[in-house]
């Protein structure tokens, strides 16, 4: 068996194109990213972490009320400003499963924090 050396750009070219080979499969076939949205404060009740949002994206989510108000508990990051009625909100929403003993439909987590 002989040994066969490739010039270097050769083999440069060969990584680019697997590494691009990778990338493309990988958002063809990968999972999707959450759609973040953008709410309305209706209100904030700092000692339960209850978030209550409204807007016409928050009335696509799950959860929603009749009245077409979403509420639930705010994973905020660190440092994130407490949200005042009125301030606009990016969120991502989580429904957690409904545990067997509870007449509930889980509980609504929300991700975000507020716009600038």
């Amino acid at each position: 068996m002989a040994n066969v050396n490739l010039p270097l750009p050769v083999v440069v070219a060969g990584g680019a194109l697997a590494l691009l080979g990778g990338y493309l499969i990988g958002v063809v076939a990968g999972p999707e990213a959450p759609d973040r949205a953008t709410g309305v404060v209706e209100s904030y009740d700092a000692t339960t972490t209850t978030l209550c949002l409204t807007g016409d994206a928050v009335a696509e989510q799950a959860g929603v009320d009749e009245d077409g108000v979403l509420c639930g508990s705010w994973q905020r990051p660190p440092g994130a400003a407490k949200p005042v009625k009125g301030d606009s909100f990016r969120f991502v929403t989580m429904r957690t499963a409904q545990s067997p003993d509870s007449e509930s439909g889980g509980t609504v987590l929300i991700y975000g924090d507020v716009v600038d």
